[in-house]
């Protein structure tokens, strides 16, 4: 779950849930000092507890930057914003454009959650040995492999755990919605303005839940589902959504791409027997049945499309070298802590290897061409680790809380929306902005320069006036039309 780019036991489940619906009591609102930082930004630290039910205790430091309202006398007061996937300061400092239309009406209030921060903060934690590739578990698929993966990510949480001292036990969203509250209060606003992004709205929806009353306007675009108890279902969505995805391709590749008029499914169809014949040359290597289910399912990502489409069709002329490059790059060094509050909030009890074949045969039911591979890619990111901190999935409890903005992308496979469907129908006050983009689009659609589309002009009617979209609201996929057809 990544900006710019389950099944727990009854038991399990309850006891979290009743330890996350424990709100402690709201500790005295720490002040921010404000400095100018570069880039148009002003930091502050905001310290915290690491352990929100023992807000006496030891303490961990925040970063927080804000963007100024550009008229601060006519300015409608702050907003929060959390971009998801990791950092939030660093790549809004490089990219402003993705929030910067916000200051027209308000001062923006950037915060990353913990471990992560500003480039050469104290806040930021290096994590020495690199998570493992997402795609580990589909190159090898056996039991072996399985060992394998679960001793890179026990590796590297480990050094995770190492690196970041006593405040690993507050790597979790549960203390990160609290750190949302602390900062509303420092801000001097009576509710939280919130817009979460991708896992930023793991964060939201844990605010809605512990903070009903203190929410103003929120809205959630790009959501990785946190409501959802059961892996297995959690894991379908995933499965069909990205099922769907291959036929969207299709549908977006008749209108025009580097196919020419054959049907792309039928295209890859005949790949994938060809490849379980036997490897395709690509250039000085091979391309085997995984590594070409591995290379379309990242293609399968909308801006991916036109090089997809390109890819498959070398394939098909029998050179598979550009399919290979689609193939994801290697880990990362230095690593970072969010792969490992993501399986503290989403997966702190990873199913084992047989259990899994079984939920996997039942995925390959449900989404037998491209799908299913997702099942292998979302536990690969887990399995190995856990024994840490935990905040899992749960039905969502928040209904006291005010009508929220919920946007879902039919393009988007990062954060299925399926799963999002499944939030909106716990949230009966939420209202969904259907769209035609993908993950982050309005982040996306602010990069690329589209400001005044159907999608932003929503988003920003509701948090300026509290105007809701109507019922059944649509907008067009803004991005997805841009995208090149090669």
């Amino acid at each position: 779950m990544n900006v710019w780019n389950r099944t727990l036991t009854a038991v399990a489940a309850g006891a979290a849930l009743a330890g996350a619906l424990q709100v402690p009591a709201t500790a005295a609102a720490p002040a921010l000092s404000w400095q100018e930082c570069g880039g148009g930004l002003e930091c502050a630290k905001l310290t915290v507890p690491i352990d929100w039910k023992r807000p006496g205790g030891a303490k961990t430091r925040v970063d927080t930057a804000r963007m100024p309202a550009r008229d601060p006398a006519r300015k409608l007061g702050s907003i929060v914003v959390n971009t998801g996937g990791g950092a939030t300061i660093q790549p809004v400092r490089s990219m402003p454009a993705v929030v910067s239309e916000l200051t027209t009406w308000f001062d923006v209030i950037l915060i990353d959650p913990r471990g992560l921060g500003d480039k050469g903060s104290d806040s930021l934690v290096e994590c020495p040995v690199p998570q493992p590739g997402i795609a580990g578990l589909v190159m090898a698929p056996g039991e072996a492999g399985w060992r394998a993966q679960a001793e890179a990510n026990a590796a590297y949480d480990a050094s995770c755990r190492e690196a970041m001292g006593p405040a690993y036990a507050g790597l979790t969203s549960w203390q990160v919605a609290h750190d949302l509250d602390a900062l509303r209060a420092a801000l001097g606003e009576p509710k939280l303005r919130y817009l979460g992004n991708s896992y930023g709205t793991v964060y939201g929806q844990a605010y809605l839940e512990l903070f009903p009353a203190k929410v103003g306007r929120m809205v959630l675009d790009g959501i990785p589902d946190h409501t959802q108890p059961s892996l297995e279902r959690w894991l379908t969505n995933y499965a069909r959504t990205q099922e769907q995805q291959l036929t969207r391709f299709r549908d977006w590749c008749r209108a025009g791409c580097a196919l020419g008029g054959d049907d792309a499914i039928k295209v890859f169809d005949d790949l994938l027997a060809r490849v379980r014949r036997a490897p395709l040359p690509a250039g000085g290597q091979t391309v085997n049945e995984r590594a070409f289910l591995v290379a379309v399912t990242e293609g399968l990502t909308p801006p991916a499309w036109p090089r997809l489409a390109a890819a498959l069709r070398k394939a098909a002329d029998g050179d598979a070298t550009d399919l290979a490059k689609l193939r994801p790059l290697p880990p990362e060094r230095p690593a970072y802590t969010q792969g490992a509050m993501l399986c503290h909030d989403f997966m702190p009890e990873p199913p084992g290897y047989r259990d899994f074949l079984a939920m996997e045969s039942r995925l390959r039911a449900a989404a037998p061409r491209i799908g299913w591979v997702q099942g292998r890619y979302q536990v690969g990111r887990c399995v190995g680790m856990g024994g840490g901190p935990a905040y899992p999935p749960h039905p969502l409890r928040a209904g006291s809380a005010p009508p929220v903005l919920l946007a879902i992308g039919d393009t988007d496979a990062n954060t299925p929306h399926l799963g999002a469907e499944h939030l909106a129908g716990r949230l009966p006050k939420a209202r969904v902005v259907r769209h035609g983009d993908g993950h982050a689009a309005y982040l996306m659609q602010g990069a690329a320069g589209l400001n005044g589309t159907c999608l932003r002009r929503h988003v920003h009617d509701y948090l300026t006036a509290g105007t809701l979209p109507p019922s059944g609201a649509r907008c067009p996929g803004d991005l997805v039309a841009r995208i090149p057809r090669g």
